[in-house]
């Protein structure tokens, strides 16, 4: 891994013009399908997007060579920036953010797929017809393979986040994933990702939050599936480094978090005495493999409602 941070642009990178940046961060993951998904539409596009993806400190020289080899490949313009040291989730797609030239910006993640043959292009055909300052394009399982490790992950995903955009047009900012999201440049420029987010979870959600101050945020069915399923014992890890993250949005925007099941099931678990004598058995039962989902389901969004407690 070097010590400091570099870059390397293909050979279509410094004569383009991009109207939409194509941001993808990722960290351990292989970015490289997800490059060669959105390079398949490069006939189509017309020179008007670029792709950027960025190494956020993993420290895998093979991966590196790896997506170094498809980025010098692709006919899109690209660019592919290593990182010394893993900066995070925020920190690392503002300084995406920073490298762009486009004037909308298109956050991927790197374990997502396209699940239409036209998606990009089906983003500039909104950005030429209706522009909205913010456009969510959700995400589906349609490509996930369906494996028993993952299939408590499958469950609760498909539950409450492969929802069709009318209804997560219900509540827009609750639904707002770094996951497959289009920004105007200058609408992300004054709402920046806020790095004192550590750890996982709601940096994404909290940014919502304050854009919809100021700004209509749009859903539209143009999905991506995520592959990157967690089993369960990695659900419970990242729900319990959450609770912090999760105490500083209901700070800062109570009377939105006030109205989600999660904060209310926080509040009424906060009032029931000796959680930590019952909160590790909901645990266990979310993490039964023999336990049927919808119990194993109920009892880790219980548990993250638990975990919460602390916070409201």
């Amino acid at each position: 891994m070097p010590d400091f941070d570099s870059h390397l642009d293909n050979a279509a990178f410094a004569e383009a013009r991009p109207v939409l940046s194509v941001l993808a961060p990722f960290y351990r993951d292989n970015p490289g399908p997800l490059l060669l998904a959105l390079d398949r539409e490069a006939a189509d596009l017309g020179g008007a997007v670029e792709v950027i993806t960025l190494d956020d400190g993993t420290g895998d020289e093979r991966l590196a060579a790896n997506v170094a080899r498809v980025v010098n490949r692709m006919r899109l313009p690209a660019r592919f920036i290593r990182l010394a040291e893993n900066v995070g989730r925020a920190k690392g797609r503002n300084r995406l953010a920073s490298e762009a030239r486009g004037q909308w910006l298109l956050f991927l993640d790197s374990d997502m797929a396209p699940d239409a043959p036209r998606f990009v292009g089906a983003y500039l055909d909104l950005i030429a017809t209706s522009p909205a300052p913010v456009v969510c394009g959700g995400f589906s399982l349609h490509q996930t393979p369906d494996t028993p490790a993952h299939a408590l992950h499958r469950h609760m995903a498909l539950k409450s986040d492969c929802l069709p955009a009318a209804q997560r047009n219900l509540a827009p900012e609750k639904h707002v994933f770094t996951s497959n999201l289009l920004v105007r440049r200058e609408v992300f420029e004054a709402n920046r990702f806020d790095e004192s987010f550590r750890g996982w979870g709601w940096e994404d959600v909290e940014w919502g939050m304050r854009v919809a101050r100021n700004h209509p945020i749009l859903h539209i069915d143009n999905p991506a599936t995520h592959l990157g399923l967690d089993t369960a014992p990695a659900i419970a890890a990242k729900y319990e480094q959450s609770a912090a993250n999760f105490a500083r949005v209901v700070a800062e925007h109570l009377q939105i978090v006030e109205t989600y099941p999660t904060y209310r099931w926080a509040k009424a678990l906060k009032k029931v005495p000796l959680r930590g004598t019952w909160r590790p058995v909901l645990k266990a039962v979310a993490l039964a493999d023999r336990t049927p989902l919808a119990a194993r389901d109920f009892a880790m969004r219980l548990y993250r409602a638990a975990l919460y407690a602390e916070a409201v």
